[in-house]
Parts: structure tokens; C-alpha cells; sequence
């Protein structure tokens, strides 16, 4: 191989790892991945991965900061040992380094409380709405900030 064929190849090869690298650091992208592995850690109970998604300024419309946010997830999650979390994506929209990944989210589970836990999110007629916040320094730097649901109402406890 000359050395000139040898430079276009490498070439291609920058140019196809750029624009995948590209694609792949949208907002819209990371985003939907960030999302998807959330949920993913959730389910696999790693409350150290849980934990490195959610951004310090954490809050939501139940008052959950994000100490409290991680607490509550590990003990609704400790009464869903098997739980597989199932989505279905309505929407991902980016802008000005916010992101927001609106989608049904439904559980499946066994364990104590598991019917009830299963029939209230379930039957809810509204999506969950995660909202992201880009970090300054990385395209793949997204953080958790709020969750919203209207129509899923939590007693302050």
C-alpha cells in the first residue's frame, strides 16, 4: 500500500469516526441514552450509577431534592426486587443545553408491595417528563435536574 492510498484511507476512517462521534454527542441523543440508563441502573438497584445521573441541583413537584430523590428510590426499589422498568418515548427535545425525554413509563414487578406500586404508575394517564442539564465542560456531561408528572400525586411523608 502507498503512502497515499494509506493517508486517504486513514482519511475515510477520521471522517466516518467524526461524524458518528458527531451524531452521537447531539443533545437530542444524549438525552435519550441518558434516560435509557437511568432507568436501566434503576432497575438493576446501582444506586452508585443512580447517582452520578443526578445533577446536585436536583428538585422536583414532590419536594424531592436530590438526597431525598436517592433515599426514596432505594426503599420504593427494596420493595421491587425483580422490577423491569419499561418506556415508551413520546418525546426528546434539546435547546439552549436543557434537554427534556417525555415518555409512558410503566413497571412490572413482584414483591410485597409491587400491586400497588404497579397499579398507581401504571394507570397514569400522563408521561413522565425528565428534564437534563448539560454540564459546561462535555458533550456527554447530562445531569438529572427535575422529573414531572401532573397526574402522579405523592404524599409528603
Amino acid at each position: 500500500m502507498s503512502f497515499r492510498t494509506g493517508f486517504y484511507v486513514g482519511l475515510i476512517v477520521a471522517v466516518i469516526w467524526g461524524i458518528y462521534l458527531v451524531r452521537l454527542w447531539q443533545g437530542q441523543r444524549q438525552v435519550e441514552l441518558h434516560s435509557v440508563r437511568l432507568l436501566a441502573q434503576i432497575e438493576k438497584h446501582n444506586w452508585k450509577a443512580v447517582d452520578e445521573f443526578v445533577g446536585s441541583d436536583y428538585v422536583d413537584q414532590w419536594g424531592n431534592d436530590r438526597a431525598l430523590l436517592l433515599e426514596r428510590l432505594r426503599d420504593v426499589f427494596r420493595a421491587l426486587p425483580n422490577a423491569r422498568v419499561e418506556s415508551k418515548v413520546v418525546s426528546v427535545q434539546t435547546r439552549n443545553g436543557r434537554g427534556s425525554w417525555i415518555a409512558r413509563i410503566t413497571l412490572k414487578s413482584t414483591g410485597e408491595f409491587a400491586d400497588l406500586i404497579q397499579n398507581r404508575v401504571n394507570s397514569l394517564d400522563s408521561p413522565f417528563e425528565f428534564e437534563w442539564q448539560r454540564g459546561a465542560t462535555w458533550p456527554w456531561d447530562w445531569k438529572l435536574v427535575a422529573v414531572k408528572n401532573p397526574a402522579l400525586e405523592i404524599p409528603n411523608l
